[in-house]
């Protein structure tokens, strides 16, 4: 009789302790799903987040007379340039205004503020990464063009150099695995490189000095198959400089 009392008593129990568990788990769960809702609000509120360099923009002054002010205009390979180790052209007037994860469609509605407003000499753009991956929604290849050709249109209307830099080689994104994105990319770069040359823009080539044989980018040049290592910037540095300096004296 009384180890059928402990019996009852250790089933009581586990009973009880499942039921926390379970109650915790739900809890926990509820958290995760309120902080997830209050993150895609946020995100959603400034969808360009035209807020991440506005206190920046306007804390910059105006370039000086003869300075050639060149705005990095693009996603997280800009933005990472001059972190994690790596150097961002140092006593050169570049300005870095990359925003990890942006796609085309994002970085048309924040043209003005974080390039045109800062009256650079001339836009290195690279972005279309994020556009094969889908950061934003599908997009085809068609709307990642435009969104090219828009930001094109933008900066010559006022009197600002464009230095197309080509999508970097991948054959996979580690945040959305399966796209097989090679092909895309190299599609996607043969029509930039056209559209370069016959709207007399200057096309900046990462992808032939990145690039292995599949189409990705080469390990010793990446950190995780899609951004670049210090020495993946230390190879890009140079061809963008001389893109700059080609610019430039036209």
């Amino acid at each position: 009789m009384i180890w059928k009392a402990g019996a009852a008593l250790l089933v009581c129990l586990g009973g009880l302790a499942g039921d926390a568990s379970a109650q915790a788990a739900g809890a926990a769960a509820t958290v995760d799903r309120v902080a997830l809702v209050e993150a895609m609000e946020a995100k959603l509120a400034d969808w360009p987040q035209l807020a991440r360099y506005r206190a920046a923009n306007a804390a910059l002054p105006p370039a000086a007379e003869g300075e050639d002010r060149v705005v990095f205009f693009g996603a997280s390979m800009t933005e990472f340039w001059g972190k994690n180790g790596t150097k961002f052209f140092p006593g050169k007037p570049y300005v870095n205004r990359g925003i990890s994860g942006q796609t085309t469609a994002q970085m048309v509605v924040r043209f003005r503020q974080d390039v045109i407003e800062l009256h650079p000499k001339a836009v290195v753009i690279l972005a279309g990464t994020n556009d094969v991956a889908g950061n934003t929604g599908p997009m085809t290849p068609e709307m990642t063009e435009n969104n090219w050709q828009s930001m094109a249109d933008l900066a010559k209307m006022n009197g600002i150099r464009v230095i197309f830099a080509s999508i970097t080689p991948s054959t996979d994104f580690w945040w959305h695995k399966g796209l097989k994105p090679a092909e895309k990319i190299r599609t996607l770069n043969a029509w930039l490189r056209g559209y370069c040359e016959s709207h007399g823009l200057t096309y900046l080539d990462y992808y032939s000095a990145l690039t292995d044989e599949e189409g990705g980018m080469r390990k010793e040049f990446t950190v995780d198959g899609v951004h670049a290592s210090a020495k993946g910037y230390a190879v890009m540095e140079p061809l963008a400089q001389a893109a700059i300096d080609k610019t430039l004296a036209k």
